[in-house]
């Protein structure tokens, strides 16, 4: 089974706004509101794939209901933990002439919330698949991840991590079969710009070398590039698309990612075509992909020479 574990979901309420202006009243030509966090986004994508998946995390108040009310209308699988004190965050997404995000602040979690996580945790059986991904909330200790991979060290669970900075990197030393960064994010670590596909290539190696077994880097349009724990190295162009929203594209990413790897038993090659095709099919949509629309971009991308 495939589990994906988001700490601070949300309820996205999406709005455009023609030239907003601060001070004024602004009305809304669009409105939409969405079940909001990276891993949560991998959930949907899967399941919009046919692959079942378990959506875990903290829900709290009556946003908390409706997100999971809303995961479960996409299909989705959930064991969510409701918290006490607080309620759910909303974060406001408006399109205007510019896009501006105010992202709410999330409930308390206790001690014994954790531990209720730990013991979900606990359950997870050989062979099965954990996603975590996003940022930590100031009410979780800032080593969460490190603690859920040492504390699933040595069980045979594939985990994929999305996330940036030391919060990747401290992770590194319990072997995840993938970390997924973009090429900004793997810059960062570095100290260094990496403007094309062949630059990534040797700092997405050095990842290896600190303990990840696959290392997959999106770059946005400038495509994508995949280095296995066998030391293949793929590249692929980004398939030519209209740019709508780049939210949630690289969590579509890790699914397609996931679902290619799982149709394919064990096929890299198309674990990364497919996951390129999910990223791509989000990002020219104003929701996340479907199977048609991946299926379709499938047959315009390759891998490169």
């Amino acid at each position: 089974m495939i589990y994906t574990l988001t700490f601070n979901p949300s309820v996205d309420y999406i709005v455009g706004v023609k030239h907003f202006q601060a001070g004024e009243i602004n009305r809304t030509f669009s409105e939409k509101v969405l079940p909001g966090g990276k891993g949560l986004n991998v959930s949907i994508v899967l399941s919009n794939l046919g692959h079942k998946s378990v959506a875990l995390g903290f829900l709290a108040g009556f946003t908390g209901r409706e997100i999971e009310d809303r995961m479960q209308d996409f299909g989705c699988m959930t064991d969510f933990i409701y918290v006490k004190e607080g309620f759910s965050r909303i974060n406001l997404k408006m399109i205007s002439d510019e896009e501006t995000a105010i992202n709410g602040q999330g409930p308390k979690i206790t001690a014994e919330d954790i531990e209720e996580l730990y013991r979900k945790l606990d359950k997870l059986q050989e062979g099965d698949i954990l996603v975590i991904s996003g940022s930590i909330p100031n009410t979780l200790p800032e080593d969460m991840y490190e603690r859920i991979l040492q504390r699933l060290d040595g069980r045979e669970i594939e985990i994929v991590v999305d996330a940036e900075g030391s919060l990747l990197t401290n992770v590194l030393k319990y072997h995840p079969f993938l970390i997924k960064p973009n090429h900004h994010e793997l810059g960062w670590i570095f100290d260094v710009e990496l403007k094309t596909q062949e630059d990534v290539v040797p700092y997405a190696n050095k990842l290896r070398e600190m303990g990840a077994r696959n290392v997959l880097v999106s770059m946005g349009g400038q495509g994508a590039v995949l280095v296995t724990e066998q030391g293949q190295v793929f590249k692929g162009d980004a398939p030519k698309i209209e740019v709508v929203n780049t939210v949630g594209a690289g969590d579509s990413m890790v699914a397609g990612f996931l679902a290619g790897y799982l149709e394919s038993e064990g096929n890299f090659e198309k674990a990364f075509l497919t996951g390129q095709a999910a990223g791509s099919a989000s990002t020219a949509s104003t929701e996340l992909a479907t199977r048609p629309e991946v299926e379709a971009l499938l047959q315009t991308i390759r891998v490169k020479d």
